[in-house]
């Protein structure tokens, strides 16, 4: 949308400096505009992932999961394992 906004500014003979400050004003005023939705699912994402518990731990499923995946690993590498 900047880079479209910013060329079209262009061709009517604005100044680069003046065409790119609009672009740049114009462009952020649309996204937010038009992205609310987005935006606002990316913050209750972001938001879930880094609440804690009471204790004060981040509460995260794949962490769990991919330290039982470590830990098995790390159980059949181990030498008395292997005897």
């Amino acid at each position: 949308m900047f880079f479209g906004l910013f060329w079209v500014l262009l061709l009517l003979n604005f100044n680069p400096y003046f065409a790119a400050i609009i672009a740049a004003v114009v462009s952020f005023s649309l996204s937010l505009f038009f992205l609310d939705k987005q935006r606002n699912a990316l913050s209750a994402s972001v938001s879930k992932k880094l609440s804690r518990d009471k204790e004060g731990n981040y509460q995260d499923p794949e962490s769990e999961l991919e330290n039982q995946v470590l830990d098995s690993e790390a159980d059949k590498n181990k030498p008395e394992a292997n005897q």
